[in-house]
């Protein structure tokens, strides 16, 4: 049978603005495609609610893909074996409380296990602002990546979502955008973000998960970006603390949206 490219770009046409569509009013949207983000959005995505996850970049999975120094061997320690043996991802000890993971490996099948527990993700999409009610997030404004890249003047659309979750790592691209538009009102000790400090992977890996929260009313960090706003060390390529913080914000917002089921 003879293939038609028309039939060809109507398709890809029609299913991505239904799939956008679908999604232009959510209970959660992720912004970043990192292994924090991932972990949130398959954990989310599980429990049935409606997530979406934006990543800025063609490819999704954040620093992960390059190990260390392109290196492409990770870290994990032993409390993170519990979230890779859930997602199927095998580690090999090295000595007591480090594993080594195939980082390629890994970052695919966090990939693929979320969008197959039901997470939407959109790449090359880029937040370029918040929508924001009362003093309250309440979504995003998005734009194509190339857009933003090429400099080009072109208006947002926007989607609207109960709770944003910043996954972005270094840059907390969501925050800063927040710390713009109201200055010194951030949930942070000087009401601004704090700044990532030099690394320290064993005080990094402990404060990821204790700096994962809300930051603002309806935005909520995790991963890096956590650090990043709290002041927080960097910890370099070991990734247990980015899994467990994206697990344990998923948690605290299902506590949120389903309160009599957790």
């Amino acid at each position: 049978m003879e293939l038609d490219e028309v039939i060809i770009t109507k398709a890809i046409v029609d299913r991505f603005c239904k799939k956008l569509t679908a999604h232009l009013e959510n209970d959660i949207a992720i912004v970043g495609g990192g292994p924090s983000g991932l972990v949130a959005g398959y954990h989310l995505a599980r429990a049935g609610k409606k997530v979406v996850l934006f990543e800025r970049k063609l490819s999704v999975g954040g620093g992960m893909w390059g190990g260390g120094m392109l290196f492409n061997e990770i870290v994990v320690q032993e409390a993170a074996l519990p979230i890779m043996n859930e997602f199927g991802i095998s580690c090999r000890e090295f000595q007591k409380n480090y594993y080594t993971v195939d980082s390629v490996g890994a970052i695919s099948t966090l990939i693929s296990k979320a969008v197959q527990a039901g997470l939407t993700v959109f790449n090359g999409i880029t937040a370029e602002d918040v929508l924001m009610r009362k003093s309250r997030v309440t979504g995003l404004v998005l734009n194509w990546s190339a857009v933003e890249i090429a400099r080009l003047h072109v208006d947002p659309l926007a989607v609207r979502a109960h709770y944003v979750v910043d996954a972005t790592g270094h840059e907390t691209a969501v925050v800063r955008l927040v710390q713009n538009k109201v200055p010194g009102k951030l949930k942070t000790p000087s009401g601004k973000i704090e700044g990532e400090k030099s690394m320290w992977s064993d005080k990094a890996e402990s404060l990821t998960l204790r700096n994962t929260k809300e930051v603002f009313p309806g935005l909520y960090v995790t991963g890096m970006a956590a650090n990043a706003t709290f002041g927080g060390p960097r910890m370099g390529p070991i990734f247990g603390g980015m899994l467990l913080s994206g697990e344990k914000v998923a948690n605290m917002l299902l506590r949120i949206l389903s309160p009599k089921s957790r």
